[in-house]
């Protein structure tokens, strides 16, 4: 065997259809697309919504909400996460590159710490903002909230 009697695998490969070739091919006269209409016709697109020429559904069901273009994203991290991550991997400095290697948060992802849960040791954080009851209770045990903006 070499390149030059290679062959695709018998059934793999199929004859391209030739419409429009007379009567006595089976897909002549109307090349298979039925009758007349925009839909015989080369180049017809008809939107995805259209409903025959009836008032399509994105139109006859209301529109509501809003979407906040300049909205800030944060990843929430409670206390008792902290604790947790705290006493597992033992680390007391969370910056903003160890929270990615301890995947939580991504590349430029925003961090808020929250109030939920109970903190029972000194944790020093490096986060875009803080609740005031979180900030006070890392405080409370010795730590500090740096880069963080009360909200």
């Amino acid at each position: 065997m070499d390149l030059s009697n290679l062959k695709p695998a018998k059934g793999s490969t199929h004859k391209r259809k030739r419409v429009g070739r007379g009567l006595g091919s089976d897909l002549g006269q109307t090349a298979g697309r039925g009758n007349n209409g925009a839909k015989s016709r080369s180049g017809c697109r008809i939107n995805p919504g259209f409903e025959g020429g009836g008032y399509p559904l994105y139109r006859r069901v209301p529109k509501f909400g809003f979407k906040n273009r300049n909205r800030e994203e944060y990843v929430p991290l409670n206390l008792d996460k902290l604790q947790r991550l705290a006493d597992k991997h033992n680390v007391t400095n969370f910056t903003r590159d160890q929270l990615r290697k301890l995947r939580i948060v991504k590349a430029n992802q925003r961090v808020k710490v929250l109030g939920k849960g109970e903190l029972k040791v000194k944790v020093d954080i490096e986060a875009d903002a803080a609740s005031k009851s979180a900030r006070e209770a890392i405080e409370a045990n010795g730590g500090q909230v740096t880069n963080a903006r009360d909200q």
